[in-house]
């Protein structure tokens, strides 16, 4: 009996554009570097360089010690601190000290927030730029260390992107946001699995009491604490038993405050969340959820300052011991285990950069297996949240390398009149539509906010034609797992563009391929003839310029096999939801 072989599927011509990719970072061929300035904060329409917050703090700090110390010199003020002394009451008192839950949590906190901090650093770096309003029109920004966007030539947002020490960021390369997102959602993830725990187990033991008020007599007290350690004559420590009142109101405010806002803050800055949650997503919209955000990550890194410096000046031996050993001595064992913790974070603080550049791909895939399922997750709602023609931002930022080959020209010079859009693969009906085609079809407008994994947003209004009336016409098969969106540009490293959705993507109700923006017809800057919006998708999973359509079973033969161009050659991720 003679055998036969199944014939593979051709699959569409445009696959051979695709190029393979490097599982590393190659730094000589990578984005080249790009200072920014010191960070500015905007202050009317001057731009004041932060470090001027140095100097003002000291003279603050000074002269905040000379009141405080001449403040204790006055018989009512005496009064008030003996009244107040700030001392938590010997009901609250907790005799079990440190125990050893507690003090691991505390010490994956630090070491989790470690890489949180420096690789969103990194993350900002990418957009340096930040605003209240969900507009990010140069100019408007309240804080940068860019410089102005020039007027004089067409200026994309991976332009603005700047170089960060790579001691600082993660991995400190320019423009390796995909990276520095799987280091910062792994490690949230981890912080955010961590400080359940630690709410579970605080209040499930006497701990809680430590760390919650129970009586506003709390901030007459905290007044005094703070009294007390400006005029550098430090209250007794009781910390074995009990915090003082300025301790617990602080800690209160990190632990039950600002955590869960970070927390909040940074799922705001998600499409998939945000464009299903109208009203809401328009009082928090992006850019105030990443100044707030930001915000957060100030108040961390002062508590921390603080915190450190109070260990080291009000008795360093003990405080070692207590958080570190669970002794209330005066031995070292405190000391020695914070040494070895000490060596471990240094280790990993240094390691983390190096460690990326030559295991880029590997960091990929860990962080998919880690933040992958909830990125699937939050694929799945369909967004519905739409804006009016009044919300429509004044500034769209670029993206993207155009298109230049004489093909895609000629098209330009005609009008896209000879336009042609192919759609194969696990179809019934191939078809190719042309640009009056599509035209001619039930038309779909919305208005919707586009976010950049940059961290730019923008609101505009897309016509086209809707995903679910062309599923309609070509009708995939049941095999058909994948859409792939093949675009005339090229990536920047080289090889063709392209994209691959879910087909559930495909079936939202505002997944359309836009020919309109704003009324008028797309330019070829924002992708025309032909762009896809997804909207529950980052912005470089909108295919601009496109060529053609294939629905495929796996991606895993395409280009380098992550799922995109981005996912290829610069290490993102093909779900990208958050």
């Amino acid at each position: 009996m003679m055998e036969t072989r199944e014939v593979p599927r051709q699959h569409d011509p445009f696959e051979t554009h695709l190029s393979a990719a490097d599982d590393r970072i190659r730094v000589s061929t990578w984005l080249p570097p790009q200072s920014g300035v010191v960070p500015r904060i905007r202050w009317g329409r001057r731009w004041i360089n932060v470090l001027w917050a140095i100097p003002l703090a000291m003279v603050l700090l000074i002269v905040g010690i000379a009141i405080a110390q001449q403040l204790r010199t006055m018989p009512g003020v005496q009064e008030f601190i003996l009244r107040y002394p700030g001392i938590t009451p010997a009901s609250r008192a907790v005799y079990s000290g440190f125990p050893l839950w507690l003090r691991l949590l505390h010490f994956f906190n630090l070491f989790f927030m470690m890489f949180i901090i420096r690789a969103g650093i990194q993350i900002l770096a990418d957009h340096p730029r930040l605003y209240w309003r969900r507009d990010c029109t140069p100019g408007t920004e309240w804080f940068r260390f860019q410089h102005d966007v020039p007027q004089d030539r067409v200026w994309t947002s991976k332009d603005d992107s700047v170089t960060i020490p790579k001691w600082l960021g993660i991995p400190g390369v320019r423009h390796s946001i995909g990276l520095a997102r799987w280091w910062h959602f792994s490690f949230d993830l981890l912080w955010v699995i961590n400080g359940a725990i630690f709410y579970v187990l605080l209040f499930t033991t006497n701990q809680w009491q430590r760390l919650v008020p129970t009586t506003w007599a709390i901030f007459p007290n905290a007044l005094s604490e703070t009294l007390q350690y400006l005029s550098l004559q430090f209250p007794v420590d009781h910390s074995w038993t009990s915090y003082n009142s300025l301790q617990q109101l602080v800690y209160f405010i990190t632990v039950f405050v600002a955590a869960p806002l970070a927390v909040i803050t940074g799922l705001m800055q998600s499409p998939a969340i945000a464009n299903r949650l109208g009203w809401i997503a328009r009082i928090l919209n992006r850019q105030a959820a990443r100044t707030i955000h930001f915000g957060v990550l100030c108040w961390f890194l002062l508590f921390i300052l603080i915190h450190v410096t109070l260990v080291f000046i009000t008795g360093a031996r003990q405080n070692l011991n207590y958080m570190f050993a669970g002794v209330n001595d005066n031995s070292w064992k405190g000391f020695l285990v914070f040494s070895l913790a000490m060596i471990v974070v240094i280790g990993a603080w240094f390691a983390a950069s190096p460690f990326t550049i030559k295991h880029a791909r590997l960091v990929q895939k860990i962080g998919q297996t880690l933040v992958g399922p909830l990125m699937a997750t939050a694929e799945w709602g369909d967004p519905k949240t739409q804006y009016t023609e009044h919300d429509i931002s004044p500034y769209f930022w670029l993206n993207g390398t155009l298109p230049n080959s004489d093909a895609f020209n000629s098209l330009v010079k005609s009008g896209f009149a000879n336009y042609r859009v192919r759609v194969s693969g696990l179809v019934e009906n191939p078809r190719e539509f042309s640009y009056a085609e599509l035209k001619a079809m039930p038309k779909q407008e919305q208005i919707t906010e586009h976010f950049c994994i940059q961290g730019w947003s923008g609101v505009a209004k897309w016509g086209g034609v809707s995903m679910r009336h062309i599923l309609a016409v070509v009708r995939p098969t049941a095999d058909a797992r994948y859409a792939v969106f093949y675009s005339f540009s090229e990536g920047s490293a080289g090889g063709g563009y392209y994209d691959v959705h879910k087909m559930h993507n495909m079936r939202h109700g505002l997944t359309i391929l836009a020919y309109e923006m704003n009324g008028a017809p797309l330019s070829v800057l924002h992708g025309a003839p032909l762009r896809l919006r997804c909207e529950n998708e980052l912005g470089f999973k909108m295919v601009k310029w496109i060529a053609t359509i294939e629905f495929v079973q796996d991606f895993a033969h395409l280009g380098a096999g992550q799922g995109g161009y981005n996912e290829d050659h610069e290490f993102y991720g093909y779900r990208m939801p958050i």
